[in-house]
């Protein structure tokens, strides 16, 4: 998947051969770029590996989670509503309708 975007690997990148002309590029302070790049590279790697882990882990967490949702009962809004007020009821007595 992220092979077929990536044109550039960290191999890639350290067996790299440029060359020089007269007035070039100091050679050290290429090397050193380039291993800074290796660097990075190898991390972005690391780091999207670790990405995709995750991201299938979570995919099968919110799997398991969907098919344990309890399926809902017939119970309506109605249903409800007369046992909150039975609940009221009971708890605050007289009081409710009192005030």
């Amino acid at each position: 998947m992220l092979a077929d975007k990536v044109k550039l690997s960290a191999k890639d990148i350290l067996e790299k051969e440029f060359k020089t002309g007269v007035r070039g590029y100091r050679q050290e302070d290429v090397d050193k770029f380039l291993d800074m790049i290796i660097k990075d590279y190898e991390t972005f790697h690391q780091e999207i590996e670790e990405l995709q882990q995750e991201n299938l882990q979570l995919k099968k967490q919110l799997e398991e989670a969907s098919k344990k949702q309890p399926v809902q009962s017939n119970t309506t809004n109605f249903d409800i509503l007369k046992r909150l007020s039975n609940l009221e009821k009971h708890v605050f007595g007289s009081k409710l309708y009192d005030e």
